[in-house]
């Protein structure tokens, strides 16, 4: 049923076109841009003339869809998955099968020009987005580390290309409140200036039912000062300062077994963001110079019920302040039918983190003194003085990088050739500080033989890592019409991804220690036909449990572009096959462990489709509808217990299917111009979520649709996601050998009314 009205969605305006009266066409594009971009600077202004496969989502669709953040864009770009996991601080994005949840991200994100270094702080809304470009395959050469599935790039309204004040207020399902206002005035010829302030209220879909509470409940504000200064003709100065705000509860992880959310202590996330952008631009004539320079502070808080259950096991926090500066000098030129690109990027960041975790009473006897009294023939019983146990661990983790980096392009009658290199070079280090001070007692037949016995762990370290890579990009593009982005191309690119530190698994190395340091003086000080039936206990090699190296790709690609020459139809093709090593993949450890590992995962390969057009039959009538397929499985993965060779890479979606039609009907009123009715589908699936492959989600289609009243001065939108109400999961794991899951939220609807003043 589901998938029959995708078909419907994305078929009904052909059979109908025919039949439909001319009237205004109201351009709605979401494959390129039918205006000039002002605001790229390493790309070509014509997006769709470029040797990658790309998706630029226009303001018109931005606001019938309801986007505020980058996230409302999964599934509109074939192969692009971004779910929804726990919090905003989970903003995992997948791209042609590769993937990660933790730590470095696969797909950069620049704002504005501004590129954002932690994908912890990539989930964030923001009002009066112009346009969104999605560019699929590795951009290593130009941007760098973790751009190796892609790069977003987001551009908010300038204040010299609108001037008035918007607001906009929306209420929908589960008292859903969204409003902001922005004020536009461009001050005189050569100075504009924006200031933007957005709020958004939500109580939640899931109900904790420990407590009656809704779990994901959240409070969210942003502001945004924009100031853009032409001081002459040849020179653009813009510079952009945000605030974000957002108090959010989360984690509404099902336990299985119960069918149920239930947990008894508080989980939730806290963020608060500051960031400042300025770009400089000078143009020449053939040669232009730019220079963004960007300082950013994030303070985030994630604590929660680690073990997602209403007994007392063990609750973590994880408070890390992060401070960032980036700084980006770019040359670009042409001579006649030669152009060059190069430029110089250096960053900073600092990480000061503190993540203890508590034991408690349900923790301290299942997790540890368990596994300690249930050993064969021990004939004594371990208690524990206290009913709590603290694994404390502290973090200071300064990293650096500088590139140099370059690109050629030649044309040479109808063909294209670029070729580029990028020198990178990346420094990282981990202070590290685990503290544990607690006290067990020992008893034999009800006799205590050793009481009170003391455990002070103070344990610092220091590890350190220098990555140093060659990021080789090489292109050929063929025009094969004299309408401009009619093109065939292929390209072959190095991805790299940065390695690093893996700080959650340190809760796991304090409690080996601590199980270490309890068994060893045990043995000490009891004779050996006692303490003769423990096991000797090693110590993780700290490194190796936290360390995690680079991983790479080689994608090749091929692709086109289509546009007619009245631009009623425009599309797009690729075919893709990437080669990854050392692919980067989030485990829950086996048995009992409370942390998450990365770890990398030998060989892996990937190879797709995807498809993407957009068609106006007739003035009236729009139709947008993409697809991706992606085969991504393992080559060679042994994780020494299991060999995975041959499986399907977890969590990343094997297709991804969007289709939408729009239908405008002129009202020539005074008080409406048109109205606009929009049907679109959303497919995901089938992603499986674990790397035996016993358990999966299957494809699984999301109908959503709209009636926009509109006018210049005003818009009103009657909409609803999900409306046949699918079942669906976003989320799977087994924590401590508990399998939990987290549902898709339920059908939305709700109604948003924009003002332009």
């Amino acid at each position: 049923m589901i998938k029959g009205l995708c078909i419907i969605a994305s078929m009904s305006a052909a059979l109908v076109s025919a039949a439909s009266p001319a009237g205004t066409e109201w351009a709605d594009t979401t494959l390129n841009l039918n205006e000039v971009s002002v605001t790229a600077i390493k790309l070509s202004e014509e997006v769709d003339r470029l040797p990658v496969a790309s998706t630029v989502i226009g303001r018109q669709q931005i606001e019938r869809l309801n986007m505020v953040t980058m996230k409302s864009a999964s599934e509109i770009a074939p192969n692009f998955y971004i779910p929804d996991y726990g919090s905003r601080m989970t903003s995992s994005i997948y791209v042609r099968g590769i993937g990660a949840r933790i730590d470095q991200p696969v797909v950069g994100l620049n704002v504005d020009n501004v590129p954002y270094l932690n994908k912890d702080n990539y989930d964030f809304d923001m009002p009066d987005i112009e346009r969104i470009e999605i560019l699929r395959g590795p951009q290593s050469t130009l941007y760098g580390r973790n751009t190796m599935g892609g790069l977003i790039n987001i551009y908010t309204l300038s204040p010299m290309r609108y001037q008035g004040v918007r607001v906009m207020a929306e209420y929908a399902t589960a008292n859903s409140i969204k409003a902001s206002v922005s004020a536009y005035s461009k001050l005189n010829d050569r100075l504009g200036m924006s200031l933007s302030a957005y709020y958004t209220h939500t109580d939640g879909f899931f109900k904790n039912q420990y407590n009656g509470e809704k779990c994901d409940k959240e409070n969210q504000g942003t502001a945004r000062w924009k100031t853009v200064w032409n001081p002459s003709a040849s020179v653009s100065v813009e510079n952009v300062a945000s605030f974000q705000i957002s108090r959010q509860g989360g984690y509404p992880y099902e336990f299985i077994k119960t069918g149920q959310i239930s947990y008894n202590d508080t989980c939730y996330y806290r963020r608060t963001a500051v960031a400042d952008g300025v770009t400089v631009r000078w143009n020449l004539g053939k040669v232009s110079l730019s220079s963004i320079t960007s300082l950013q502070y994030t303070d985030d808080d994630m604590t929660l019920d680690q073990d997602f259950l209403p007994e007392d096991y063990f609750t973590l926090t994880q408070a890390k302040r992060e401070w960032a500066f980036t700084q980006d000098f770019i040359g670009r030129g042409t001579t006649g039918d030669y152009s060059w690109l190069g430029g110089l990027f250096g960053f900073y960041k600092r990480i000061k983190m503190d993540a203890p975790v508590t034991f408690k009473k349900d923790g301290i006897s299942h997790l540890i003194t368990d596994n300690i009294n249930n050993i064969p023939k021990n004939p004594t019983t371990i208690t524990w003085d206290e009913d709590r146990l603290l694994l404390d661990s502290r973090f200071t983790n300064p990293v650096y990088g500088l590139a140099l980096y370059h690109q050629s392009s030649y044309i040479l009658g109808r063909w294209d050739f670029a070729l580029g290199l990028r020198l990178d070079v990346e420094h990282t280090e981990l202070d590290y500080h685990s503290l544990c001070s607690t006290a067990y007692s020992v008893s034999m037949k009800n006799r205590p033989i050793m009481p009170n016995q003391a455990v002070d762990i103070d344990d610092k370290g220091h590890l350190s890592e220098t990555y140093i890579e060659l990021l080789p990009k090489f292109s050929v593009t063929y025009s094969w019409s004299d309408v401009p982005g009619n093109n065939v191309y292929a390209s072959v690119a190095r991805g790299y991804k940065a390695g690093g530190f893996n700080t959650q698994m340190f809760s796991n190395v304090l409690q080996q220690k601590l199980m270490k340091t309890m068994i060893d003086g045990f043995k000490d000080k009891m004779p050996p036909q006692v303490s003769g039936f423990l096991p000797d206990v090693e110590e993780y090699n700290v490194k190796d449990v936290v360390a995690y190296k680079p991983e790479y790709s080689y994608n090749y690609e091929v692709g086109a572009h289509v546009t007619t020459a009245d631009g009623r139809f425009n599309g797009q093709a690729a075919l893709f096959y990437i080669d990854c090593r050392d692919q980067q993949l989030t485990k829950f450890p086996d048995g009992v462990s409370t942390g998450r590992v990365m770890t990398n995962a030998g060989k892996t390969r990937s190879f797709g489709v995807e498809l993407s057009a957009s068609y106006s039959p007739a003035t009236r009538w729009k139709i947008n509808a993409s697809y991706g397929y992606t085969n991504a499985k393992f080559r060679e993965y042994d994780d020494g217990r299991n060999d995975w060779s041959g499986k399907y890479i977890p969590y990343a979606p094997q297709h991804t299917l969007f289709a939408g039609v729009n239908y405008t009907q002129p009202l020539r009123t005074a008080w409406a111009d048109r109205i606009v009715f929009n049907v679109n589908c959303r497919g995901v699936g089938q992603i499986y979520w674990n790397e035996e492959n016993t358990v999966k989600q299957p494809f699984y289609s999301l109908i959503g649709a709209s009636i926009s009243l509109e006018h210049k001065n005003y818009s009103l939108i009657l909409w609803g996601e999900n409306l046949a109400d699918a079942d669906y999961d976003t989320f799977y794991f087994v924590s401590i050998n508990n399998a939990f899951l987290q549902r898709g939220k339920t059908r939305q609807t709700g109604i948003t009314l924009r003002l332009n003043i």
